[in-house]
C-alpha cells in the first residue's frame, strides 16, 4: 500500500475540516453584523444577570425577557422543548444555554446572509456543486 499516497489523502481531509471549522467560526463571529447581534445579546444578558443584584424592585426578575426577545426565533423551539420535557420546571441552566446557542445559531445565519449579500452586491456568487 502507498502510505505516502494515504497520509496526502489524509492531510487534505484534514485541511478540509480545519477549512470548514474555519468558516463556520468567521460566519459566526468574525464579521461586522454577527459581531454586532452578538453584542447586543452579550449586553442583554449581562444586564440581565446584574440586575437582581443592583435593583430592589419587584421587576427585576424581568430583565431575563430581553435576551429571550433577541434570541427568539430560535429561542421559542428551546422553551417549547424545555416545556416538552421538564413541563413548568424548566431549570434554568436550560434556559440560558438555550439562549447562548439561539444566539449563535442566529449568528451564524445572519454572517450567512451577510456575506450572501455582499457577495451579490460585488457580483462574487459562485454556483453550487
Amino acid at each position: 500500500m502507498n502510505t505516502t499516497r494515504t497520509s496526502l489523502i489524509g492531510r487534505i481531509s484534514g485541511m478540509r475540516r480545519v477549512s470548514r471549522i474555519r468558516t463556520l467560526t468567521r460566519l459566526t463571529v468574525a464579521n461586522r453584523v454577527s459581531a454586532a447581534y452578538l453584542t447586543v445579546v452579550g449586553g442583554a444578558t449581562a444586564v440581565a444577570a446584574l440586575q437582581p443584584l443592583l435593583a430592589t424592585g419587584p421587576d427585576a426578575s424581568l430583565a431575563w425577557v430581553w435576551p429571550a426577545l433577541f434570541t427568539f426565533p430560535a429561542f421559542g423551539f428551546v422553551a417549547w422543548f424545555g416545556e416538552a420535557v421538564w413541563g413548568g420546571d424548566t431549570p434554568t441552566w436550560f434556559f440560558i444555554g438555550g439562549i447562548a446557542l439561539s444566539a449563535l445559531a442566529q449568528s451564524l445565519a445572519l454572517g450567512t446572509a451577510w456575506t450572501t449579500l455582499r457577495d451579490r452586491r460585488r457580483g462574487r456568487l459562485t454556483t453550487a456543486g
